[in-house]
């Protein structure tokens, strides 16, 4: 029992050396999973029936819990700047535990298929469980696809081009593949699975490790941008977000004035300034928003740049005479408002353009599952959220430039969706502009992460980033996903690169996660075993 349980630790430190954003550590991956493996198949050939789903379940589980832990320790950081130590505890262990349960679950039902069917269909349906838990937390209210497997090699993206093929849920199979591989030749050489031929597997393994690898390290050294650019700004004001809303927008203004023209050429063509970089006591409404003193300021800036647009973070309602959507709130009879963490585009013409964040934080901008769980808004109100949620739109929107140029504005938390992302490219955008307050979780591995997936949205669309993040790190990548500038964390910067915008579609933008479907096949036919084949007498 006790070396199960230190077995399932070394699986949890191998998959935390391998997370993110340590560099070029991300084949620890390939491995992370055989140690906890060996432990449930030593759990599953020595204890009861009754007793192994149970022992299963719990080491899966110290194994997720301790790698999510300490690959997202960073949540409880922004928690306890806004609430007692002990409630920061209770909902840190929302995301901590929440995503090590699903782990864990998907190798319990692993257990029990061991029983039912031989090993190697017994791991692909642990494979396929695993894939299908990782779309479930990206689709439900509590979504937080932070930790899906495939996210793991954006610090070594030089291996992964091929994810404009397949995006990250390629990346999950392939660290399962190997897994897979390496845990039965480990069996083998115990004796406990016998192979014929064993060249077969030794083959499959280097054939799967390294011709995607070979492919990817051709298409990286080879991939040529077609020359089309466009100069463009990321502002970072490093304005603390614990204090940003004491500032008058007069101050927050002239910042963000005085380093976009630091940097700024009289051809640029968009200044990219943070979320809520436009904010102020009360929101903005977007019915009136040109008679705010802000987007008179806007406009005179724009003077100097008469191609120059304003892409920038906003703070916003709209106000209806009814309850149009779920999450208006009665402000006055027959008055609902709805809020909205936002993004415009200013440009020197009549047109304005918003967008309304889409993918909202659990608990912090959404009340997960509504009426169900509105008792707990008194604590989600206490992290800065809002008692009834922000208001989103279904589906991305593209905003253009009066030069005809299409960008996405992906807001924080959405530039982890690879899916959603991709949506935006293929309603036009030419490159994508995620803007984020990463100062929430302070000086920690979160801000790095956070930077580093946003490597993977540019490989799988073949577009340029260009990110500004109120505190850092901003910056932009390449199509290869090379970060080609950032700043330092926590200081005010700005920083000015000639792009190149790209109209071509890529497989995985057209077709999106299909690699996830395959795991969801899998799952279902480890399913259909679980419920059809009876037990069998014998582990083979």
């Amino acid at each position: 029992m006790k070396n199960n349980y230190l077995l399932a630790l070394l699986s949890a430190f191998l998959l935390w050396l391998g997370w993110p954003p340590i560099p070029y550590s991300s084949p620890l991956l390939f491995i992370g999973f055989v140690p906890l493996l060996i432990a449930v198949e030593n759990i599953i050939r020595s204890e009861t029936l009754q007793r192994k789903g149970r022992k299963v379940f719990l080491t899966a589980g110290l194994t997720a819990v301790v790698w999510n832990t300490a690959s997202i320790y960073w949540v409880y950081n922004s928690i306890s700047a806004v609430m007692p130590p002990f409630a920061a505890v209770v909902i840190s262990l929302i995301p901590f535990c929440l995503g090590a349960a699903l782990m864990a679950l998907a190798f319990r039902l692993y257990g029990q298929l061991r029983g039912k069917t031989n090993i190697l269909l017994s791991l692909f349906g642990l494979m396929g469980f695993w894939i299908s838990y990782e779309f479930l937390h990206e689709s439900w209210d509590l979504a937080f696809p932070w930790m899906t497997l495939g996210n793991g090699f954006a610090s070594f993206h030089q291996l992964i081009q091929w994810y404009d093929i397949t995006g990250v849920y390629g990346g999950t199979i392939w660290i399962w593949l190997v897994n897979i591989l390496v845990f039965t030749l480990y069996l083998n050489g115990k004796g406990l699975y016998p192979i014929k031929r064993k060249i077969v597997p030794i083959a499959s393994l280097a054939t799967i490790l390294l011709v995607p690898s070979a492919y990817s390290l051709l298409r990286y050294f080879n991939y040529e941008e077609h020359q089309n650019p466009a100069q463009i700004v990321v502002v970072q004001p490093n304005i603390d977000p614990y204090i940003k809303f004491n500032l008058s927008p007069e101050e927050q203004l002239n910042t963000l004035f005085a380093l976009s023209n630091s940097v700024a050429k009289p051809n640029t063509e968009f200044f990219i300034w943070p979320e809520t970089a436009l904010s102020q006591n009360g929101d903005f409404d977007e019915e009136n928003f040109r008679e705010t003193y802000s987007y008179q300021r806007i406009l005179k800036f724009l003077d100097q740049y008469k191609n120059g647009n304003v892409l920038s973070g906003i703070e916003s309602y709209q106000l209806y005479n009814y309850a149009k959507t779920p999450t208006a709130r009665e402000i006055a009879p027959n008055v609902y408002q709805d809020n909205f963490n936002a993004a415009t585009l200013i440009d020197y013409s009549s047109k304005l353009q918003f967008y309304h964040k889409s993918k909202l934080v659990p608990g912090v901008e959404q009340m997960p599952f509504g009426a169900a769980m509105n008792f707990l808004k008194p604590l989600f109100k206490a992290f800065g959220g809002t008692t009834g949620g922000y208001g989103k739109q279904a589906e991305p929107s593209v905003f253009y430039a009066q030069s005809g140029i299409g960008a996405a504005p992906v807001i924080c938390y959405e530039s982890i969706w690879g899916n959603y992302v991709s949506q935006y490219v293929k309603k036009g955008a030419q490159f994508i502009a995620i803007i984020t307050n990463d100062g929430w979780w302070g000086n920690t591995s979160g801000k790095d992460q956070h930077l580093q997936y946003a490597k993977l949205r540019a490989i799988e669309n073949r577009r340029w980033v260009a990110r500004s993040a109120n505190t850092g790190i901003s910056g932009f990548i390449n199509q290869r996903g090379d970060i080609v500038q950032q700043t330092k964390w926590w200081q005010p910067a700005a920083l000015n690169q000639e792009i190149n915008l790209n109209e071509e579609i890529t497989f995985y933008t057209q077709a999106g996660d299909i690699a996830a479907y395959l795991g969801l096949v899998l799952a279902m036919g480890g399913l259909v075993i679980l419920i059809v084949v009876r037990r069998k007498k014998e582990l083979i």
